[in-house]
């Protein structure tokens, strides 16, 4: 089963090129490090120039509590905001590698406009799930929640393509049982600081938006 380049579900361009939009993605979060890398470097802002813009714009499960934003509407804001935020240098390179790394194939099925629409909803999804499971007075930030999402977008169709004509769904079992451990064992090799809930929040979200965006399995052109 392949996905059928040539239609894009009604999106805007055709999906081979819908990689800009990636690239648009990638673009703003690397130009928001380099800032806050500047102000680390004390050439702009104060020293606590990136812990401010985490204030700002991470996501802080306390605001939905009884804590007191810092500007209107933020508590809604930061389900979006977090996830263009990084935590250095190398959190922000590996990121923005699995975002290009899995953004073909969903580019491939549904097109520009509908990709963006699952990167939104597993980014939410990502923010929705720390917020119910995590008790952490610490800030989120990062778009794994949003990559999750998107590999669970990926595994969903494959159940699908795979239900459809009948083959093995021991595969995609397997996969998100990898996931699962890949989660474990980096959660206890960052010292339990790896915000796993975020992404199962945005692997679950991922999920439920690619059966509601493309419910029908790939056809096979062979």
């Amino acid at each position: 089963m392949t996905p059928d380049p040539s239609t894009d579900g009604g999106s805007d361009a055709p999906a081979g090129r819908g990689l800009t939009a990636a690239w648009v993605i990638a673009g703003v979060c690397v130009a928001i490090e380099l800032v806050l890398l500047a102000g680390d470097a004390g050439l702009i802002g104060g020293v606590r120039f990136r812990q401010a813009v985490y204030e700002y714009g991470g996501f802080w499960s306390g605001l939905l509590g009884n804590w007191r934003p810092n500007y209107p509407f933020q508590q809604w804001a930061m389900f979006l905001s977090y996830g263009f935020l990084h935590a250095g240098l190398i959190h922000l390179i590996l990121n923005m590698v699995t975002l290009l790394s899995l953004s073909r194939s969903v580019l491939l099925r549904v097109g520009t406009v509908r990709y963006l629409l699952l990167y939104g909803m597993s980014l939410l999804g990502g923010a929705l799930g720390f917020a119910l499971l995590s008790d952490s007075y610490r800030p989120m930030v990062g778009a794994s929640g949003a990559l999750f999402g998107l590999a669970g977008a990926i595994l969903a169709w494959e159940y699908v393509d795979r239900y459809a004509t009948s083959e093995r769904l021991w595969p995609v079992a397997r996969a998100v049982l990898l996931l699962l451990g890949l989660n474990v064992a980096l959660y206890y090799a960052m010292d339990r600081l790896l915000a796993w809930e975020a992404h199962l929040g945005g692997f679950v979200a991922g999920w439920i938006a690619a059966l509601l965006i493309d419910p029908r399995p790939s056809r096979d052109d062979d």
